[in-house]
């Protein structure tokens, strides 16, 4: 099972990737209210409204993606990572 965003930030130490993974995790609520909304809609406003905070919700989640590979690249997000003492 992944680990969720909330574990992810209580991993990481650097404020930039902390805000990355909690931009993740906003990503992915938008995506999941955009779902239940689309489905619970009553009219063809809420359809526009729902499917714009979807839209909005997967371009937010790739560039997020897209910034979290680039520090791991640059060896910044495992530089980030809190090591546990045993």
């Amino acid at each position: 099972m992944c680990e969720s965003n909330n574990d992810y930030e209580q991993m990481l130490k650097k404020k930039c990737d902390i805000n990355i993974a909690r931009t993740i995790g906003l990503a992915h609520e938008m995506i999941k209210l955009a779902q239940t909304g689309y489905e619970q809609r009553e009219d063809p406003g809420c359809g526009v409204l729902y499917g714009i905070l979807l839209d909005s919700g997967y371009r937010l989640l790739d560039l997020a993606q897209k910034e979290k590979h680039a520090h791991i690249q640059k060896g910044w997000w495992e530089n980030s990572i809190k090591k546990e003492k045993i």
